[in-house]
């Protein structure tokens, strides 16, 4: 949407409310430019986590290890 600088000040609130929950970015023409206002796009914090090897075994190396000398009674 392509408003004036003139109808977003009439309903500024209300024009960045819209923007905020459609995520569409609103055009406004001033002196034959065109300005956007548009919503920041945040990075999901998840995407943000990087995966990691932690065990570098097979399956059966880490089924048949013994954990005894590792394992320590919660007092």
């Amino acid at each position: 949407m392509t408003i004036t600088p003139s109808k977003l000040r009439e309903n500024l609130y209300n024009l960045l409310d819209s923007v905020i929950e459609t995520k569409e970015p609103l055009e406004v023409k001033r002196n034959g430019q065109i300005l956007m206002i548009v919503p920041e796009h945040k990075k999901s914090r998840l995407k943000a986590i990087q995966p990691k090897k932690i065990i570098s075994c097979s399956d059966d190396e880490l089924m048949n290890t013994s954990w005894e000398g590792e394992w320590k009674p919660f007092i």
